[in-house]
């Protein structure tokens, strides 16, 4: 099982776009901003904070989608997709366990 090609280069495209989001991120050095009075602030440094932390979340997932997993029988394929309905299904059959 793979995944089409476009939605490889798809989460590729992503985790360049959130890597480069960080490295902006990062350059601001949010935590001199903290040292400065707060009427001069640009920004506030616990939204650049959780920004990071945001992005840094989006990074991991991305990566993990992006990794090849190995089946059981030592070949190599993507994660499986959930469509809208595998989850109406999964959804279901959970709701009828219960």
């Amino acid at each position: 099982m793979s995944a089409p090609t476009g939605d490889n280069d798809s989460l590729h495209e992503l985790e360049a776009e959130v890597k480069a989001e960080l490295a902006m991120a990062e350059s601001s050095h949010p935590e001199e901003a903290i040292k400065l009075p707060v009427t001069e602030w640009l920004f506030d440094p616990a939204d650049a904070q959780r920004d990071d932390v945001g992005l840094r979340s989006l990074l991991g997932a991305v990566e993990t989608l992006a990794t090849p997993i190995r089946a059981p029988h030592g070949r190599t394929c993507l994660r499986p997709r959930t469509t809208p309905t595998r989850r109406i299904h999964l959804s279901n059959s959970r709701n009828e366990s219960l």
